[in-house]
């Protein structure tokens, strides 16, 4: 169930209860492809984070260890040691970034394995079984992600066949649900609109997939190489015309920059690889900008890498010492960098949410964003 608290504009300010706990929105999720987060980043590291909820692939976990070994373990929670909710991502975004290993059907997608080359087939029931077998908090409905600058008669194909995917999706999820096996019977189901960047055939879709009433609503294929004025030309178009009393998802997005414009635009789910792939190569986000710790000024440098910082990196260790780990190639640097970036994107959502409880956001998004342009 989710209520809407607070909104500022279009910018809402949100809460969802699910089975796993609540989440407050506007909200970070934290990328777990694999059940983890990559740069030796655990689950109570996680906690001490502030991390509401967490990512998983649909498509990788299948592939290993296997979405019924999943299963059998007691599925993806008590697998990664995990109590609060997650969300997995449908295999959608792999039809489209793994183009040269598949091939589109009408009833799903045919893949070679990234890993080993073995054939896989995946359709809309396929993936909402591996989900159901996952037994994630929130399922995302399986789609084609094309690439925005697609054509016209692409587009219009693609986007219906991602409906017809969708209606699949939700009568296999009500019987997976209804079943005496189900991990988690109370899983939800977010829809994805698609369209690239054309404007009408993004209206349409909304308009379309809203009249099924599903659990929440994500805005997908954006952030793949379109400027970032079309990707908010498309959310000024689609938001609007998405349920107010639903979650509105905008999927892979984003910088700071993004999820701040988003946020005013009426988004309030984000996920993105960006902190944890950065904090892995020494780039760190402050509320001053990004900083790169490869750089020799900060050889003597026995700062923190923000001061007021809270994160378990700023609170022990210096510049210095992580621009030394990362010249040493140890581990310790990546790990540290990562934390530091989870941390400082979900306290962002953090100060977002109580800007918007005090009407402020807009004064918040103005001082913050202007050191992400």
């Amino acid at each position: 169930m989710y209520k809407l608290l607070n909104k500022e504009g279009r910018a809402k300010r949100g809460r969802l209860d699910t089975v796993h706990g609540t989440i407050e929105t506007p909200v970070f999720m934290n990328v777990g492809t694999i059940a983890a987060i990559k740069g030796a980043v655990s689950t109570d590291d996680l906690q001490e984070i502030k991390c509401q909820i967490q990512l998983s692939n649909t498509y990788h976990l299948h592939l290993r260890p296997g979405d019924h070994i999943v299963k059998q373990l007691g599925g993806l929670h008590k697998f990664m040691h995990w109590d609060k909710p997650i969300l997995t991502d449908s295999g959608g975004f792999q039809v489209f970034s793994l183009a040269s290993l598949r091939k589109i059907k009408e009833e799903g997608v045919y893949f070679s394995s990234h890993i080993d080359g073995r054939k896989i087939f995946m359709g809309p029931e396929e993936s909402i079984q591996i989900q159901s077998n996952l037994g994630s908090t929130i399922a995302m409905a399986f789609d084609e992600c094309p690439p925005s600058l697609s054509d016209e008669q692409y587009l219009e194909d693609s986007v219906n066949r991602t409906t017809r995917w969708l209606k699949r999706c939700q009568l296999k999820m009500e019987e997976l649900n209804n079943a005496s096996h189900a991990l988690n019977p109370k899983q939800m189901l977010f829809g994805i609109n698609q369209g690239g960047i054309n404007e009408r055939i993004r209206i349409e879709h909304a308009k379309e997939i809203t009249e099924l009433d599903l659990d929440g609503y994500a805005i997908g294929g954006l952030a793949v190489g379109e400027s970032h004025e079309e990707m908010y030309r498309i959310l000024e178009a689609v938001v609007p015309l998405l349920p107010e009393n639903k979650p509105t998802y905008l999927m892979g997005v984003g910088t700071p920059a993004n999820i701040l414009e988003a946020v005013e635009r009426g988004v309030d789910f984000f996920d993105c690889v960006y902190p944890s792939r950065n904090g892995r190569h020494g780039h760190v986000y402050t509320n001053l900008g990004k900083m790169n710790l490869f750089n020799v000024k900060y050889e003597l440098d026995e700062q923190p890498i923000e001061e007021g910082c809270k994160c378990p990196a700023c609170r022990s260790y210096s510049r210095a010492y992580i621009r030394h780990l990362f010249k040493a190639k140890e581990m310790l640097g990546m790990r540290l960098c990562v934390l530091h970036n989870l941390y400082f994107y979900n306290n962002m959502m953090e100060e977002i949410r109580f800007a918007l409880e005090n009407g402020t956001f807009s004064e918040y998004k103005k001082k913050k964003i202007k050191n992400y342009t």
